[in-house]
C-alpha cells in the first residue's frame, strides 16, 4: 500500500502569509534599527563621559600686576600634590589662539585681549582627587585660578544616554506592539479562509493543540524570514555605513556625520543585540499565532454548545 502524502492545513504560502512577512520584516528592520542607534549613542556618550572625567581644567584670569606664566606653572604644581592626580599640561599662547580661532579668528594677539589661560590636569578615573580641597587650596594660592572638573557636562551625558535609552525603549515597545496586533488580525484572517477546516478538523476529533501546532510551525516560518531579512539589512546598514566612516575620514561629510552621530561602529555587542530582537520577534510572533488560535478555537466549542451566540443573540 502506497501512503498519500498530508496536505499542511495552512498552504505554505498565500497573499497573507508574504504581506505579513514583509510587515514582520520592516518591523524588525525598525527595532533592529533602534537597538542599534541606542547602542551606538550609549558607546558614544560613554566615550564622551570617559574623556571628560580623565580630565580636570584650572582656568587663571588675566589680572592687573599678575605673572600669568608664574601663576599656571604655581596653579599647575599645587594641583599635583594631591593624590589622583597623573599629570599637569599648561596650554601656552599658540595652543590658546588655536583653541580661539574658529570663533575670533587667525592671527590673534592674546596679549591685546583678556583671554583665560588653562592647565590641563590628567587624573586617575578609578581614585579620583579631592576637588573640594584642591579648589580652596587653589583659591589661597592662585586667586585668579578657578577649577572646572567638568561635573555639568557629565551630568547632562549621563542624562542623554539615559533619555535615549528611554525613547529608545518605548520605540520598541511600539514596533513590538504593532507587530503583534498585525499578527493577531493576520491570524484571525487565516482562521476565517480556512474556518471549515479547522471546524472539521476539530469535530472529528482533532485536539486543539495540534490545530494550534500546525498554524503555530506557519507563522514561525513566516516570522523567521521576516525578522531575519529585517534584522540582516540593519546590520548591512551599520556595517556599510562604518566603512564609508573608515574610508572618508578627515572630509566635511565623514566629519558632520560624526559629530551628529558619533561612530557608527555598534561593535559585537551590538549585533548581537540584532540577533536577539530577531529571536524575540519570532518568539512573539508564534506565541501570539498560538494563543489566537486556541482563543479561536474556544469560540467555536462555544457557539457549537451555544448556537444562538454565533449571530450575536445572547443565550435565553
Amino acid at each position: 500500500m502506497r501512503v498519500r502524502p498530508t496536505a499542511p492545513i495552512l498552504p505554505p504560502s498565500n497573499i497573507q502569509g508574504s504581506a505579513l512577512m514583509v510587515v514582520i520584516a520592516i518591523m524588525a528592520f525598525l527595532a533592529c534599527l533602534t537597538l542599534g542607534a541606542v547602542s551606538m549613542v550609549r558607546a558614544t556618550a560613554s566615550s564622551w563621559q570617559s574623556q571628560i572625567s580623565r580630565e580636570i581644567t584650572i582656568q587663571i584670569k588675566p589680572d592687573d600686576g599678575l605673572d600669568m606664566d608664574a601663576a599656571l606653572k604655581k596653579a599647575r604644581d599645587v594641583a599635583l600634590t594631591f593624590v589622583g592626580t597623573r599629570d599637569g599640561t599648561i596650554m601656552d599662547d599658540q595652543a590658546t589662539a588655536r583653541l580661539l580661532e574658529p570663533w575670533l579668528g587667525s592671527g590673534l594677539n592674546l596679549d591685546d585681549l583678556p583671554v583665560p589661560r588653562l592647565v590641563i590636569i590628567t587624573i586617575d578615573e578609578q581614585n579620583p582627587p579631592d576637588f573640594a580641597a584642591m579648589r580652596d587650596l587653589l583659591k589661597t594660592e592662585v586667586p585668579q585660578a578657578f577649577l572646572d572638573d567638568h561635573r555639568t557636562w557629565v551630568d547632562r551625558l549621563v542624562s542623554m544616554a539615559r533619555t535615549t535609552v528611554f525613547i529608545g525603549t518605548g520605540v520598541l515597545v511600539l514596533v513590538f506592539t504593532a507587530m503583534i496586533l498585525t499578527v493577531i488580525f493576520a491570524t484571525r484572517g487565516a482562521l476565517s479562509g480556512n474556518r471549515h477546516i479547522v471546524e472539521v478538523l476539530h469535530f472529528v476529533g482533532a485536539e486543539s493543540g495540534f490545530v494550534a501546532k500546525e498554524f503555530q510551525k506557519h507563522f514561525l516560518k513566516i516570522s523567521i524570514k521576516g525578522s531575519a531579512a529585517g534584522g540582516a539589512l540593519a546590520a548591512a546598514l551599520f556595517a556599510v555605513a562604518n566603512l564609508w566612516q573608515s574610508n572618508s575620514r578627515a572630509t566635511p561629510e565623514s566629519d558632520q556625520a560624526n559629530a551628529l552621530f558619533g561612530s557608527f561602529t555598534i561593535g559585537f555587542t551590538g549585533y548581537l543585540g540584532i540577533f536577539a530582537t530577531m529571536v524575540v520577534i519570532a518568539l512573539l510572533t508564534t506565541l501570539t499565532a498560538r494563543l489566537t488560535v486556541m482563543r479561536t478555537i474556544d469560540e467555536i466549542d462555544l457557539i457549537r454548545s451555544d448556537p444562538a451566540r454565533s449571530d450575536g443573540v445572547p443565550a435565553s
